[in-house]
């Protein structure tokens, strides 16, 4: 039984250590939560100034803000 017993340990412990060693997977869908949290602020935001005079004033301070930044 203690035999049985290690060798499932050495099996879950190897399996976890694995795990732990494919960071980079988990690290990409880290990145893409971040993008889609992005996203959805952005759309949020977007539909809340969709045909206000706010929304209309941060685009024209955007634009040219970029438009500066461009050298146009």
């Amino acid at each position: 039984m203690m035999n049985m017993l290690t060798n499932l340990y050495a099996k879950t412990m190897s399996q976890v250590n694995a795990w732990k060693k494919e960071e980079q997977g988990s690290q990409t869908l880290e990145w893409i939560g971040i993008a889609a949290v992005v996203i959805i602020v952005v759309g949020l935001v977007s539909t809340a100034f969709d045909g206000s005079e706010i929304g209309a004033d941060i685009y024209d301070k955007f634009t040219t803000f970029l438009g500066k930044i461009g050298g146009e």
